[in-house]
């Protein structure tokens, strides 16, 4: 967890208006082209990488591995990558507070015959691991978890990995990923079942790269080499806007009559974009313009127009495409008329935070009736904002941007602390604010 950092004072807002050219690069997917770009054979150049702090630590443990990346004055990355050969690394990979990294650098890695450790924040540190280790050690790997309650620091012993057929026990793209990437050098079939659908961002970048996986519903079926594994190619990738990030926008223009926002070049994969359907339920008028494909992922402008919002049941096969913007959703509920029930959504319980229980503490905190069930919350709407002198980040980054979202609906400026955190995923964020109408200081 981001630990100190400074505040932020957010001022009302009448409505958010403007245009958004493009949000930041999609993180989920910069931390997956990074890995194999790393891994490819010559050069590969990536546009609209996103150098958040979480994709930055990324790139370092893939340096630490062997790869070599510079910028360019047009801002694209440049990787060249190991051709399949992989360092044995000098000392622990510090991965910060992304799961995503160390998750999937977990299987990634498991393939190849070295030893190596990857640690993190206290916040990583706190987050389950045994859901990667019951899988990877199925495919032959060895996964010790150092930490307490089996956690981080991950220590990996890998090489003569076999296929498998792998039921997810809990919908995570993070643990799919994961034993998708140590596919890759895991003679034989390996087969992925989903209880339900998650992020198919890995599986449309391996198919990008004509490598033999298929998908039949919720089943994801990978072929793996008979021999050693040939390097991936290199190639240009471009990554779309990040719905993640766009979605603070809509929200904060949807809960505002008369409010209104364009955004351009944004990422429209169909398991990203669940907020919008949540957001239309609640009265929010939505336009969707598809643009064009950036590698494998489709890719359009979002204009918004804000309204009355009602309440809405968010839950069962939604969530996991809706799991990051879940604390947003709580933030529509306590605009909208009448109760917002978040269920199914325990996950939330293992991120950054306990998302359930910050989000609560947070808005009760600024007048908001909120009560905490087992695996989500319902929010009591539309409440009338109180001036709280001050909300907590609690060191996540998602909680503090959508408490910014909240505040600007607030009768008079709130304080949020520790709003450092902001820079694991979107380090443009209060720039943007001030670019469609915000003011934070």
């Amino acid at each position: 967890m981001t630990q100190g950092g400074q505040s932020k004072i957010v001022h009302p807002a009448p409505g958010l208006h403007g245009h958004l050219q493009q949000p930041p690069g999609d993180k989920s997917i910069s931390h997956r082209v990074a890995m194999l770009a790393a891994l490819a054979a010559g050069e590969s150049v990536i546009h609209n990488f996103l150098p958040a702090e979480d994709c930055m630590n990324t790139l370092r443990a893939m340096e630490a591995l062997g790869a070599r990346s510079f910028f360019s004055e047009d801002g694209a990355l440049h990787i060249h990558g190991t051709s399949g050969q992989v360092l044995e690394p000098a000392g622990p990979l510090d991965l910060g507070n992304s799961g995503t990294s160390i998750r999937l650098l977990a299987g990634l890695l498991a393939g190849y015959p070295i030893t190596l450790e990857m640690t993190g924040d206290e916040s990583l540190r706190s987050r389950p691991m045994s859901r990667i280790k019951v899988p990877l050690e199925e495919m032959g790997a060895t996964v010790d978890l150092l930490g307490p309650d089996q956690g981080v620091p991950v220590r990996i012993k890998g090489g003569h990995l076999h296929g498998i057929t792998y039921a997810l026990p809990m919908a995570s793209a993070q643990v799919k990923s994961c034993v998708l990437l140590a596919a890759l050098n895991a003679p034989g079939t390996t087969v992925v079942i989903e209880p339900r659908p998650t992020r198919d961002h890995t599986e449309r970048l391996l198919q990008t790269l004509d490598l033999p996986l298929t998908v039949d519903g919720l089943r994801i079926t990978l072929h793996g080499p008979e021999a050693k594994a040939a390097p991936l190619p290199a190639r240009v990738w471009t990554i779309p806007g990040d719905f993640s990030s766009a979605a603070y926008w809509l929200v904060a223009a949807a809960a505002r009559p008369g409010a209104g926002v364009i955004i351009d070049r944004v990422g429209l994969n169909p398991r990203r974009t669940a907020l919008l359907d949540v957001l239309q339920r609640m009265g929010a008028k939505v336009a969707i313009t598809p643009q064009s494909e950036a590698g494998a992922e489709p890719v359009g402008t979002i204009a918004m127009q804000g309204g009355r919002l009602r309440a809405t049941t968010v839950g069962g096969d939604e969530i996991p495409c809706l799991i990051d913007e879940l604390p947003l959703v709580a933030v529509a509920g306590a605009l909208a008329e009448g109760d917002t029930i978040i269920r199914d959504a325990a996950e939330l319980r293992v991120k950054e935070t306990d998302r359930i229980v910050t989000m609560i503490a947070n808005l009760r905190q600024l007048g908001v009736a909120a009560d905490e069930r087992e695996d989500g919350m319902v929010i009591h709407g539309p409440a009338r904002l109180k001036v709280a002198g001050s909300v907590r980040s609690y060191g996540d980054h998602r909680v503090a941007m959508a408490m910014a979202v909240l505040a600007l609906f607030a009768p008079e400026p709130v304080c949020i602390n520790n709003v450092s955190c902001v820079d694991t995923s979107y380090p443009g964020f209060w720039n943007d604010l001030k670019t469609l109408g915000g003011h934070a200081e």
